[in-house]
């Protein structure tokens, strides 16, 4: 690839390879080089600016949790070499608890924990990027409920004025990646899929999903059939029926070996003003940064990733019931 060295062959090769060099090979260094030095990393509980902050945060992570695994899963990717790339990297994170930390004393217990990072790249580096980890699947492993540990987070920073604020758009620093991702009719059939759902259209789910789909849900849940993705579609949309729901980005592809498969980046910002997957209606305003990534077959979607951050939208909740 033109301007990446050339020990990389693609960009999968590229998002892979530098993944494992610096989480699992430990050269957290490299971030000084993979990353530029004024990049923006956006994730539910905040913005990071800049590759010093990164290599603090990694250290920090790999101190907690020092025999972590990340184990790629796919990279659906869209750009060219000379306008920069935009990967979806979903990838499996494996770590043992055996550090005392925010998640408590010391289990022993092997833990899993889903991510996805949306990574700009160009030359041999990342200069933006918007990542998600499923804390709520961790914390269930260990017997704790997200929103419990969302009200002990506001303590531990603080309190309500001075914790850490969770993302929202008025808080997000300027995107240098301005893509909106590809036309690939996989995205399109994709993001038609969601914006049927979010208009209340939920009669799309048996129209468009594969009977026997297999769905990889927040908080580490797995589930399975229309009554499946049923359920977490309404559970969601009926927590903030009026929130505005935007796609940031879209990809779709083909490539060797993989069926047609779609990425989005997208979000809900608006009240939680109803119930649902987050209990009674507070009225609270809420941002829910999300990610999916969805594989085709021949009778449909038939394997959903969805991707939000539990923690984060009972912390926007807690903050407004106190």
């Amino acid at each position: 690839m033109k301007g990446f060295n050339p020990k990389w062959t693609d960009l999968p090769d590229y998002i892979l390879g530098i993944t494992k060099e610096i989480w699992e090979d430990r050269n957290v260094h490299t971030l000084h080089h993979y990353y530029t030095k004024d990049m923006a990393k956006r994730s539910p509980h905040g913005v990071v600016i800049g590759n010093v902050a990164v290599i603090n945060e990694t250290l920090q992570s790999l101190a907690l949790y020092p025999d972590t695994n990340a184990y790629g899963e796919d990279v659906i990717w869209s750009g060219n070499e000379t306008d920069g790339f935009l990967s979806s990297h979903r990838l499996t994170s494996t770590f043992t608890h055996t550090v005392a930390g925010p998640f408590g004393p010391p289990t022993g217990k092997l833990i899993k924990q889903r991510v996805i990072a949306d990574c700009a790249c160009l030359n041999d580096q990342i200069y933006d990027e918007w990542l998600l980890h499923d804390t709520a699947q961790c914390l269930r492993q260990l017997g704790i409920e997200p929103k419990a540990f969302a009200a002990a987070e506001i303590e531990r920073e603080g309190g309500p004025e001075k914790c850490h604020k969770p993302f929202t758009p008025a808080t997000d620093a300027p995107a240098k990646y301005k893509g909106r991702g590809n036309d690939h009719p996989a995205g399109k059939r994709y993001a038609d899929i969601l914006q049927q759902i979010m208009a209340a259209d939920i009669a799309v789910i048996p129209r468009a999903y594969d009977r026997a789909c297999h769905l990889e849900l927040p908080g580490g849940v797995v589930g399975h059939g229309w009554v499946a993705a049923d359920r977490f579609w309404l559970n969601l949309r009926s927590a903030f029926p009026n929130a505005k729901f935007e796609i940031h980005h879209q990809i779709g592809r083909d490539d060797p070996g993989f069926s047609p498969r779609a990425a989005l980046r997208w979000s809900l910002t608006g009240k939680h003003e109803s119930w649902g997957a987050f209990g009674a209606p507070t009225g609270a305003d809420v941002h829910v940064m999300a990610f999916s990534h969805a594989e085709f077959g021949p009778w449909g979607l038939r394997r959903e990733w969805l991707f939000v951050d539990e923690v984060a939208i009972w912390k926007q909740i807690l903050l407004k019931t106190g």
